[in-house]
C-alpha cells in the first residue's frame, strides 16, 4: 500500500484522506462499516444478507424472489409493487410513483438497518470472545447445528428447499450457530460466581432477616355464604339453614352471588386482605369456626355465612425458605452482572465501530446523538419507530421464515434475565440430534 501511495500525486493522497474521513474512521471504499481489530464489513457481505433478509419477508409459498429495494430510484421494487397493487375502488386513485417509491425506500431502510446491525453484532461477538479467551470448537458447532437442523426439518428435502428459498448457504447457518454459542459462553463467563450453589448461608440468613414478610403465609378461611339484596331475605335464608336445609338448596334459592351460588355457597382460601368486602372480612375473621353468622350488611347486600375451616397463618423458617432465597439471590446477582457488562460492552464496542454515512445505525460511533430522554431502537438510526413487540428473537434479518434456521440471529447485546433462570437471549438447543454427516 505504501509503495502505491508513493506513485500517486500528492493531491490524490490528500483527496483520499478527506474521503475516508467523510465516510467514517477508516471505512474502506468497498465497505459499509468497520469494527476495530475485526476488520471491515464489506458491501458484498451486506448485499448478500440483504438478499436473504428480503427473501425472509416473502409470504409462505411465494414463488420467485421479490426484488430487493435498491436505491436511489428503487425502479424494480416500484414496478413489482405496481404489479401486485389491486385496482383502486371507484372514486379512489392508484398510488402514485412517488408513493410507491417512498414505500420501497422505507422497506429498504428497514432491511439496511437490520442487516447492518446483524453484521456489526456478529463482529462484536467475535471480538469480545477473542478478548475474553472464549472459544467454540468446530465439534461444538457441528453438534448444535445437527440438533437444530433435525428439530427444524423433518426431511432432507425440506432443508434443501429452505436453503434455496431464502438463499442461505450451510456456512451461513453454521456461522449463526457459532455466534449463538459464543454469546452463550460469554454470558456464562460474565455471570460466573452467581450460581445458586455459590450463595452463602450468611447471605441467605441476612436476606431472610430483612424480608421475613415474603415468607409468611396469612391465615385463610373456607366459607359457605349466601348473599341477598334485602335483609329480610338474608334472615329467611339463615332460618332455613338453622332448620336443617342444606347450603346447596339455600344458596340456590336465595343467593345472588353468581360466583358461589352454583357451588352451594362455597368460598375457599379467603384472606383478610384477599378481596372480601371490608364489612364481610371483618365479620369472617371475628367469627368462630362452625358458627352461623348474619345478616351482615355490605355494599352489595346482606351476607349469611359460616366458617367451615380455619388454616392458621404460617411463617416459613429460614431453613424452609433457603432454596427459594438461594435462587432469588442468584437471579439478582446474575442480572446485576449482566447489566454492568451490557453497559460497558455496548459503550466499548460502539466506540470501535464506524459506519459509512449512508449506513449509520445506533451502534456506530459516528451516529448522531440521541436527544435526551429518547431511546433509539437497537439496530436503527435515532428516532426510528420500533415495531410493536420489539425485535424478533432468534430470526434472520428481515423476518421469520417458516422454519427458523439453526443458530438464530445474534442479539445486539445480552439482556439480563428477570429473576433466576437462564439468560433470556441464549438460544436453547432442541433435544436430540446427531453430528452432521459430511457434505
Amino acid at each position: 500500500m505504501s509503495a502505491i501511495r508513493l506513485l500517486l500525486p500528492a493531491v490524490a493522497v490528500a483527496l483520499t484522506a478527506i474521503a475516508l474521513a467523510a465516510c467514517g474512521n477508516a471505512v474502506p471504499g468497498n465497505s459499509v462499516a468497520a469494527v476495530d481489530d475485526e476488520g471491515p464489513i464489506t458491501r458484498e457481505q451486506f448485499d448478500r444478507w440483504v438478499q436473504i433478509a428480503a427473501a425472509s419477508l416473502q409470504p409462505p409459498g411465494a414463488e420467485g424472489a421479490s426484488p430487493v429495494p435498491r436505491p436511489p430510484d428503487f425502479a424494480e421494487c416500484v414496478q413489482a409493487r405496481r404489479e401486485v397493487t389491486p385496482e383502486p375502488a371507484e372514486g379512489q386513485e392508484a398510488p402514485s410513483e412517488d408513493e410507491l417509491r417512498q414505500t420501497c425506500k422505507q422497506e429498504y431502510d428497514a432491511l439496511r438497518d437490520e442487516v447492518l446491525q446483524f453484521l456489526i453484532t456478529a463482529s462484536w461477538i467475535e471480538g469480545e470472545a477473542e478478548e475474553q479467551d472464549v472459544e467454540v470448537s468446530a465439534e461444538e458447532v457441528n453438534a448444535r447445528f445437527a440438533e437444530e437442523r433435525e428439530a427444524s426439518f423433518e426431511a432432507e428435502e425440506e432443508y434443501r428447499a429452505f436453503l434455496e428459498q431464502y438463499g442461505y448457504s450451510e456456512d451461513d447457518l453454521r456461522m449463526r450457530v457459532r455466534l449463538s454459542l459464543l454469546q452463550q459462553k460469554l454470558i456464562e463467563k460474565v455471570t460466573e460466581g452467581t450460581n445458586p450453589e455459590q450463595i452463602s448461608e450468611d447471605d441467605i440468613r441476612q436476606y431472610y432477616r430483612e424480608n421475613q414478610q415474603q415468607f409468611a403465609t396469612p391465615e385463610t378461611r373456607d366459607l359457605r355464604l349466601v348473599l341477598t339484596e334485602e335483609e329480610d331475605e338474608a334472615q329467611e335464608a339463615k332460618e332455613a339453614l338453622e332448620s336443617g336445609e342444606s347450603w346447596t338448596d339455600v344458596a340456590e334459592e336465595f343467593s345472588i352471588d353468581e360466583q358461589t351460588a352454583a357451588e352451594g355457597g362455597v368460598l375457599t382460601g379467603a384472606t383478610r386482605q384477599g378481596g372480601l368486602e371490608p364489612a364481610l372480612a371483618e365479620a369472617v375473621f371475628s367469627t368462630e369456626e362452625g358458627e352461623l353468622t348474619g345478616p351482615v350488611e355490605s355494599q352489595f347486600g346482606f351476607y349469611v355465612f359460616q366458617v367451615q375451616r380455619i388454616v392458621p397463618a404460617k411463617q416459613q423458617t429460614v431453613e424452609e425458605a433457603a432454596d427459594q432465597i438461594r435462587q432469588l439471590l442468584s437471579g439478582q446477582r446474575q442480572q446485576e452482572a449482566l447489566e454492568g457488562f451490557v453497559e460497558e460492552y455496548t459503550e466499548r464496542w460502539t466506540e470501535r465501530t464506524d459506519c459509512r454515512a449512508e449506513f449509520i445505525v445506533e451502534t456506530c460511533s459516528n451516529a448522531p446523538e440521541q436527544p435526551e430522554g429518547e431511546e433509539a431502537p437497537p439496530g436503527g438510526v435515532p428516532n426510528q419507530q420500533v415495531p410493536p413487540g420489539g425485535a424478533p428473537q432468534q430470526v434472520p434479518p428481515g423476518g421469520a421464515p417458516q422454519q427458523v434456521p439453526p443458530g438464530g440471529a445474534p442479539q445486539q447485546v445480552p439482556v439480563p434475565p428477570q429473576g433466576g433462570g437462564a439468560p433470556q437471549q441464549v438460544p436453547v438447543p432442541p433435544q436430540g440430534g446427531a453430528p452432521p454427516q459430511g457434505e
